[in-house]
């Protein structure tokens, strides 16, 4: 068998969770291949909403494996957080969820160094969400990182102590105060929480079952607009969050991926800084972001808010070779009578259908506008039934993304979620 791939195509948060959790029984296995605790991939069901940072949204269906990827970063504070609210919950995460032996470990002075190094940009901060993330891949790439591996290893504590000395000399740098006596002693209660866990070398695991006819849906966090080497650099976050990013953060060759799925909102968000051309920083901005909820599952950040950008959206689809798409949130738009959408930009002067290098707030949205539905579409279930004029906007996406929308999400329960892919193939 394949494997298939889903992440989001915007800024993040495009609700990747929920989509992850609606097609898991459809798969064997859920992999997530990068990123770490900054995720937040909220699922809602039995009129209950969970919010997951690391483990694969797949982790409430029974009976299917969860895989914790190589290209992961892990704290192992909010592992043992997360895992401590699913045992409540019943979920048998022990037969359930495997980890990387490969996977990289946030460190609590990670989290300092990210503190510090986003107090000290000022007025030009990224908008980290300060967990560490980036301090933690940097060690990865400098070759001095501490992995999952590690912690079976003897050695491991004096590893932790030389990797922290050379964090402390950072710190000290940036003239900040370094008290690890409550932070360490969290940290090693979840070294013991992931120890206790089942860690695999991931790659012969995920390899091996394909051999076995077993099938894979890999899961991305954050968006394609993020991603360190395509996104809205330095604005970004510090992995590849598109579908190449499943090849190195799992350990699966290109030739093994079969479906791409795209995810993205029927509007745009984006949480912390950086250019957002499409953004509404108005009254039509805070409507779409009340009736949305849109504030930020790991950080309770405000999103900002704004229309569909359709050139940020066709970069995305060629970057990650999307074969299908997921509209969410649908529902968010039924109050407003007009929507816009943005077909391209005005950029040094000229008129534009692509996204540029070097993208910044001289961009200017050119729109086209088109008629609101004005229903309530949270009741739906059936593409047929769906408004005329939503069924336009979808139609319209399709033909200039050229790419089919096979779900349309019309609210944050896993039912409340439409199978437009037979309306795709009459």
């Amino acid at each position: 068998m394949s494997v298939d791939v889903l992440l989001g195509l915007q800024w993040g948060d495009e609700g990747k969770g929920k989509i992850v959790d609606v097609l898991t029984p459809e798969y064997d296995i859920i992999a997530r291949f990068q990123g770490g605790p900054n995720a937040g991939h909220t699922l809602e069901f039995d009129g209950i909403k969970h919010v997951l940072h690391t483990i694969p949204s797949g982790i409430f269906r029974n009976g299917v494996i969860n895989v914790i990827g190589n290209g992961v970063v892990i704290d192992p504070i909010i592992l043992k957080n997360e895992i401590d609210q699913l045992i409540k919950l019943g979920v048998n995460v022990k037969e359930q969820l495997l980890i990387s032996r490969k996977a990289h470990i946030i460190l609590p002075t990670h989290k300092l160094l990210d503190k510090a190094s986003e107090i000290a940009k000022g007025e030009r901060k990224i908008g980290s969400t300060l967990k560490g993330i980036g301090p933690t891949y940097m060690d990865k790439t400098g070759r001095n990182g501490i992995r999952v591996g590690d912690l079976f290893e003897d050695d491991f504590k004096n590893k932790y102590q030389q990797l922290v000395k050379k964090h402390t000399t950072l710190l000290n740098f940036y003239s900040m105060k370094v008290e690890l006596k409550d932070l360490e002693k969290d940290f090693y209660d979840g070294i013991e929480v992931i120890k206790s866990l089942q860690s695999v070398d991931s790659e012969h695991y995920l390899n091996s079952a394909i051999k076995n006819g077993k099938k894979i849906l890999a899961e991305g966090a954050q968006g394609t607009m993020l991603d360190i080497d395509f996104g809205t650099y330095p604005f970004v976050t510090s992995s590849n969050t598109i579908t190449a990013g499943t090849c190195t953060g799992l350990g699966i060759a290109p030739n093994r991926i079969h479906k791409i799925i795209g995810i993205f909102k029927a509007y745009c968000t984006r949480v912390g800084s950086g250019p957002f051309p499409t953004e509404e920083d108005n009254e039509t901005g805070e409507k779409i972001r009340q009736i949305g909820h849109e504030f930020g599952a790991t950080t309770g950040r405000e999103r900002r808010c704004g229309w569909i950008d359709l050139p940020a959206l066709k970069y995305s689809i060629m970057i990650n070779g999307v074969t299908e798409l997921s509209m969410m949130k649908a529902d968010v738009l039924d109050q407003f009578d007009k929507i816009k959408v943005c077909t391209h930009y005005l950029h040094k002067g000229e008129k534009i259908d692509y996204f540029p290098y070097g993208i910044n707030n001289d961009v200017k949205p050119v729109y086209i506008e088109m008629d609101g539905w004005n229903t309530d579409l949270t009741q739906m279930s059936n593409a047929d039934h769906l408004p005329t004029e939503l069924t336009n906007y979808i139609n319209y996406l399709e033909k200039e993304l050229e790419t089919p929308i096979s779900i349309i999400s019309v609210g944050p329960d896993r039912k409340q979620t439409i199978d437009n892919s037979i309306a795709i193939t009459e």
